[in-house]
């Protein structure tokens, strides 16, 4: 059977697409054209916290002031790259903390300098939390420098389910559309 309500949100800026459940189902976006840029998105009811990270091997170092975070806890994170490298975006459980940083377990290996943005949200602040729709990383679309060109990025099947909300974290991109319903 088609879905018959689907609906959009427009954005030129890093925000929610919609609260609530929703099945994300296709993204229409533009780069900047004179940098990569990326779309980022969350299921969640918490905007993104902003932070910098660097990869040695496996072991990513997230730096975030303050974070309030303990060993063991789940987030969500999407990272920028540096050179055409980056850590794998994902849902992560923590694995070192202190009061200023923390670090994650990359599956895959490569390294990069310090200070390259990242965003995440926190699905688990604890190991003994719990919560019926914890926050999540869901996907991420990286742009081309050349790219002011409209693209597209189809969703198959029923599209990916957001228990919380859709947010989409832009950076040096110029407009993402979404359809959902």
């Amino acid at each position: 059977m088609m879905q018959t309500d689907v609906k959009s949100g427009h954005l030129n800026q890093s925000g929610y697409i919609t609260q609530g459940r929703a099945r994300l189902k296709q993204l229409t976006y533009a780069g900047s054209g004179g940098a990569a840029g990326s779309i980022c998105i969350f299921d969640t009811n918490t905007v993104p916290v902003g932070a910098t990270y660097q990869r040695l091997g496996n072991v990513v170092t997230v730096s975030s002031t303050a974070h309030g975070l303990s060993n063991g806890a789940l987030i969500g994170i999407g990272f920028s790259s540096s050179s055409g490298n980056s850590a794998t975006d994902g849902n992560y459980t923590i694995t070192n903390t202190g009061a200023n940083s923390f670090t994650i377990t990359d599956p895959n290996s490569g390294n990069t300098s310090g200070g390259i943005g990242c965003v995440y949200v926190v699905a688990y602040p604890n190991p003994t939390a719990n919560f019926p729709n914890p926050n999540r990383w869901i996907t991420q679309v990286d742009t081309v420098a050349s790219a002011y060109n409209t693209q597209e990025m189809l969703i198959p099947g029923e599209g990916l389910l957001c228990q919380n909300g859709i947010y989409a974290n832009l950076t040096t991109v110029n407009f993402v559309t979404a359809f959902y319903g």
